[in-house]
């Protein structure tokens, strides 16, 4: 789950597929690549009390399996903190610095049906090693005409990481979220996406509700803090839609 653009919905994203994908019966670990741990947060894991990181499994300071931790909705994570913003500029010299993920994370493919990564608001060498270890990529963005700025910049990354890096990569489309239909401007958008990228647009759409900001106060996604809400049935139909892909 990638987009260079912050705000996009990236995180609750990557929490609320993660839980739909558990409810289909999957084997789901989350990773959080951000250093600002939103997604360790939103699930009820406390950023400064983790002792063992993705920022360790990076550095090679400890194997995959021994950062997991289960989480309420089903799912496993290896969850993030503040340090991981220096593993960047450690990870820089290092040969072969774009798979480090990908061969950290090879060990638990077995354990796992899904792994779904949480990137960082950036193009830099941790999503660099997102895009590497991942077979598909998913593109938040927003049904606002200002979020298409950057996407293209994206994608000309992807290509570049599909020729040089990891040719099995397949971008699995773009879901809009935060739409509100009652917009005239939202729905154009949402019509002009897809044709503007040449790619599929994820259906339906991610509605704006509240109900998305209410849902980390209690470290649960919203599939359980508001089961029956419109935000909860939009990525329980997403999800369902890329379990046939899976």
């Amino acid at each position: 789950m990638a987009n260079q653009k912050g705000g996009v919905a990236k995180t609750t994203s990557v929490a609320s597929l993660g839980a739909a994908f558990a409810e289909h019966g999957k084997r789901v670990l989350l990773v959080d690549l951000d250093a600002q741990a939103c997604l360790t947060f939103s699930l009820g894991v406390d950023p400064d009390e983790v002792e063992t990181s993705i920022n360790e499994v990076l550095l090679g300071k400890v194997d995959a399996a021994e950062a997991r931790v289960a989480c309420e909705d089903g799912v496993d994570l290896i969850p993030s903190m503040i340090e991981l913003a220096g593993a960047e500029a450690q990870l820089l010299p290092r040969p072969g610095r774009e798979y480090v993920l990908r061969t950290a994370l090879e060990p638990l493919t077995g354990d796992y049906d899904v792994i779904l990564i949480d990137c960082s608001p950036s193009l830099g060498v941790l999503t660099l090693n997102a895009l590497t270890a991942a077979h598909g990529l998913v593109i938040p963005m927003p049904c606002e005409m200002l979020s298409h700025r950057g996407v293209g910049q994206l994608l000309d990354t992807v290509a570049d990481v599909q020729r040089i890096l990891n040719r099995d990569l397949e971008v699995l489309g773009i879901l809009p979220t935060m739409y509100d239909g009652r917009s005239n401007h939202a729905q154009a958008v949402l019509a002009d996406v897809g044709e503007r990228y040449d790619l599929p647009v994820l259906s339906p759409p991610i509605p704006k509700t509240v109900r998305f900001a209410e849902a980390p106060a209690v470290g649960r996604s919203i599939l359980t803090t508001a089961r029956t809400s419109r935000g909860a049935k939009a990525y329980r139909d997403v999800a369902a839609a890329l379990v046939k892909s899976l």
